[in-house]
């Protein structure tokens, strides 16, 4: 039987391997080691980093986590484990357990906070370990605090000022390209972005493959600026260009695809149901940050609206609400659901519940459900909705509102109501707010309007207190007390100031000038009947003359008709019709159609002479009815003969041409 080998020969083989990067014969000595002495921690140690080199995270995790003996001392290695397998909080509270982390493990602990979004912590953490480290690996750390720079300044909206940091590579370009983007200046980040692909594009390390991912990046990012830009068809270029390169990164996927999706909107929905499909998924949790995937869920839920898939739609929209609390779209997206599927009454049900589960939603949820009452006609329900604004119905802008949609009801009583019960409101709780001066003369003008002089007076007495010297409000309440009170309204007028104070220093001149140029047309004859008109006197462009002088319109000459001789006598019945003027005898009767009857040479005339000797024909040739001949016997009647013609006038009668019947197909 063979002796095992000793222990230092297996070592000195381990050794061996580790310089030949022979990581498989290596993991197989160490076990051999380990089967003799589980204790050996070197060997032990040597195992879990040749199962890191092979990218075999989850044999190195199981063995960290089954061993007992050595774990405590391999934290650092069992948390890079968790974080390569995305249980990025089981390596965070690794991560916290080690009591005194090295710079390798404050740098593990960076990566950790970035992906789960901890940028503050990150950003103090890397500034840290940058100032006491100092070794190959800087410019990595810095391009590391530039991204950091650039999500809090994106996504967490923070004010970061910029690092400066030396842009002698593309990942620092694009970095700062993205910092620039959040800052809101896209000129600058198009800059940065040029410059980075320019760098990407001389590196020579990189091979065709790497350099087509890399600038996929970029092009996306460039395609995010012009659509914000409202450059459409840019975008949607670059957009489509990366998706025929067929990139790796499915976060780049996900979010060329969504947003591309809100490119469409509501138009080709089929596409958008593609891409969609291709931005959502379990496994793109750790390729997006939470704001993305936000949006990606919510373009997702309007693709269902868009798509008529209500129940797709309702039951995203629920899952939206629990998984983002403070978010109010997704009950957005389900009310138009329902108005969609005409169903408004459950629409107005789920916006009266939010309201009771968020009442700081109660104005915006309000409106909403005035706007459909107002859609289905219903306008008094719509009002209800308005009044159920508690404060904030009292607003001028609402007040404004809810007396427009009574008055088209026409209940005055209720418009009045609405306006008394806002001036009130403001007497109470906000006395010296501007806009219940506003509400009292807007009131006091509809009582006035309306009829109701008491309930105007008392507003009236408020604007005059606020304001004495208001002409306006004075003549407006005594014409108000007027109606009820005269005593009090003969009172008030002592207030009103003499004519003579009224127009002191008022040029009568002047102002007829200036009245006299808006034209005849505006000016009244001063001048009585009968009085001879004064000569101008003074400047002929005094308004003097200007008020004595009438207008004269110049008469338009009438259209003469056609053919129509200067001087001649025109017809004044041309306007009638001709069947309704005086002259009208009607139509000749065609007289022709009796020339040829009778014999040769006879003439009209003479035949009707013959007619009426022969004894054969009855005297008279008109019709008539059955009764009439039974009762009575037709007399003869004599009427006027024409004078005879001659033969040469008369015309024969010409015999009816016969048409040749002609075969089918045939030819005339």
């Amino acid at each position: 039987m063979a002796q095992p080998a000793s222990t230092t020969s297996l070592y000195a083989e381990l050794s061996r391997c580790g310089q030949k990067q022979e990581y498989e014969k290596a993991i197989r000595i160490a076990n051999k080691i380990l089967q003799q002495n589980p204790e050996e921690f070197a060997a032990f140690n040597c195992k879990i980093i040749s199962l890191l080199f092979l990218d075999r995270f989850d044999e190195a995790l199981a063995a960290l986590n089954k061993d007992k003996i050595h774990t405590g001392n391999l934290k650092l290695e069992k948390a890079y484990c968790e974080y390569r397998l995305n249980r990025t909080n089981e390596a965070l509270s690794t991560l916290r357990s080690i009591t005194n982390p090295t710079p390798r493990t404050k740098e593990l602990l960076c990566q950790v906070l970035y992906r789960i979004e901890q940028y503050d912590e990150c950003y103090n953490l890397y500034r840290d370990v940058i100032k006491n480290s100092q070794d190959e690996f800087d410019s990595e750390r810095e391009t590391n605090l530039a991204a950091v720079i650039a999500s809090l300044q994106m996504w967490n909206k923070k004010d970061m000022d910029d690092p400066n940091f030396a842009e002698n590579s593309y990942e620092i370009c694009y970095n700062n390209a993205c910092y620039w983007i959040g800052k809101g200046n896209l000129s600058v980040a198009l800059e940065k972005l040029d410059k980075a692909e320019e760098l990407l594009k001389n590196d020579s390390d990189l091979t065709e493959e790497e350099l087509d991912e890399e600038l996929a990046i970029i092009r996306v990012q460039r395609g995010y600026i012009f659509q914000i830009q409202g450059k459409q068809e840019q975008a949607s270029q670059l957009y489509n260009q990366v998706l025929k390169a067929k990139p790796t990164d499915a976060g780049l996927i996900a979010v060329v695809s969504n947003n591309i999706v809100t490119l469409n909107k509501e138009q080709n929905i089929f596409d958008s149901k593609r891409k969609i499909k291709a931005a959502t998924g379990d496994h793109l949790k750790h390729k997006t940050v939470s704001a993305q995937r936000q949006h990606i869920d919510i373009n997702q839920c309007l693709v269902h609206l868009y798509s008529n898939q209500s129940d797709q739609c309702h039951q995203l929209a629920k899952k939206l609400t629990e998984q983002y609390p403070n978010l109010d779209t997704p009950l957005m997206i389900r009310v138009a659901q329902y108005i969609q599927d005409k169903k408004v009454d459950d629409a107005v049900t789920l916006l009266k519940d939010y309201i009771k589960v968020k009442p700081e939603m109660s104005f915006k949820a309000n409106m909403i459900i005035a706007q459909l009452h107002l859609n289905q006609g219903s306008v008094y329900q719509a009002c209800d909705a308005l009044k159920d604004l508690a404060d904030l119905a009292h607003k001028p802008g609402i007040v404004s509102t809810l007396v427009a949609l009574y008055l088209s009801q026409e209940d005055k009583e209720a418009a009045s109501e609405v306006l008394i019960n806002a001036v009130n409101w403001y007497k109470k709780n906000n006395p010296k707010s501007p806009a219940l001066m506003t509400l009292t003369r807007a009131n006091a003008d509809f009582q006035l309007k309306n009829g109701k002089a008491e309930e105007a007076a008392k507003m009236l007495e408020d604007l005059r207190k606020a304001n004495p010297k208001d002409a306006l409000v004075l003549a407006q309440l005594i014409s108000s007390y007027a109606q009820f009170d005269p005593a009090k309204a003969q009172q008030i007028s002592k207030d009103l100031p003499p004519v003579a104070k009224i127009v002191e220093g008022l040029d009568v001149d002047a102002l007829e000038a200036s009245f006299s140029t808006l034209g005849p047309k505006y000016l009244k004859k001063q001048q009585p009947k009968g009085e001879a008109s004064p000569l101008p006197s003074g400047d002929a462009k005094s308004g003097d003359t200007v008020m004595m002088k009438k207008q004269t319109r110049k008469k338009k000459k009438g259209k003469l008709p056609k053919n129509c001789k200067p001087g001649s006598d025109i017809d004044p019945e041309r306007w009638l019709p001709r069947k309704e003027r005086s002259y009208y005898r009607g139509k000749r009767k065609d007289k022709r159609k009796d020339i040829g009857k009778g014999t040769q040479g006879m003439s009209a005339a003479s035949q009707a002479i013959a007619d009426s000797l022969d004894a054969s024909k009855p005297a008279s040739t008109e019709p008539t009815s059955p009764k009439a001949s039974n009762s009575s016997t037709a007399s003869p009647q004599s009427t006027p003969t024409p004078l005879p013609q001659g033969p040469r006038q008369q015309k024969p009668v010409q015999a009816n041409k016969k048409k040749k019947k002609t075969g089918k197909g045939g030819k005339w």
